[in-house]
């Protein structure tokens, strides 16, 4: 369904995540006017050396203590997620490419995010926003919001009270960053397209800067459009999408 491009459209984080994660923010690069294609060799190309990247910075190591993933671990837990159950999305991207498989080249949208994510160790999320019809927002569930899976296809509802990214009623991404619906799925059709990345401590805003450098330089140099890179934090839990 076409959005109602006369609707302003907000993005925002609500306050029950800072309360549990004063640290937390979330960087977004919003990308508009993009032309999605079917990755190139040379991107595909890129995508490899992400695996290997990250192979080299895991070498020998357990992957739970690593800084950058035993965070995401540790805030699960706080919520009462049990990470062994419930990955978060960036842990179960990296143990893939540790055990030497190669990640399927999806899309270049798509496949930028999963470059930039192992070569920082991030999680990055991609959501395409052209069909936008209300406000998105990370925030706890009521309980009552639809969550359809990619693989079973099966509606299912979020626990009250956990983390999900959701517009409307209507659920992006259950568990914080856990996994995604096909609600905003990235495909060769999307035009304008948001991606989070993800930090909690020690990640620095620093660190999500450059990986936002990277997904708006791979982005522009392989499906144009215009960047613009914004902060979700406690100070400022809100941007305009479309006013």
């Amino acid at each position: 369904m076409a959005a109602n491009n006369s609707q302003p459209i907000r993005y925002y984080i609500a306050p029950q995540v800072f309360d549990h994660f004063p640290g937390y923010f979330r960087a977004v690069v919003l990308a508009r006017g993009v032309a999605n294609i079917p990755s190139p060799a040379e991107l595909i190309s890129l995508l490899r050396a992400a695996e290997e990247h990250a192979r080299r910075q895991l070498d020998g190591q357990d992957i739970t203590a690593h800084a950058r993933i035993s965070a995401w671990r540790e805030a699960y837990r706080s919520l009462g997620i049990k990470p062994a159950e419930y990955r978060p999305s960036m842990e179960a991207m990296l143990r893939r490419v540790l055990n030497g498989r190669q990640l399927p080249a999806i899309n270049a949208l798509v496949d930028i995010g999963n470059i930039v994510s192992l070569r920082h160790l991030l999680p990055v999320g991609g959501h395409a926003i052209d069909g936008l019809q209300a406000d998105i927002a990370l925030r706890p569930a009521h309980g009552r919001e639809v969550f359809i899976p990619f693989v079973s296809g099966q509606p299912e509802h979020p626990e009250a009270g956990e983390f999900i990214f959701a517009e409307a009623d209507t659920v992006l991404t259950r568990r914080w960053t856990w996994r995604q619906s096909s609600h905003t799925m990235t495909t060769l059709d999307t035009s304008d397209i948001e991606f989070n990345v993800d930090a909690l401590p020690p990640v620095s805003q620093a660190d999500a800067a450059a990986a936002c450098r990277e997904i708006s330089e791979l982005t522009a140099r392989f499906c144009g459009g215009q960047m613009s890179v914004h902060v979700l934090s406690r100070e400022n839990p809100s941007i305009r999408l479309r006013d």
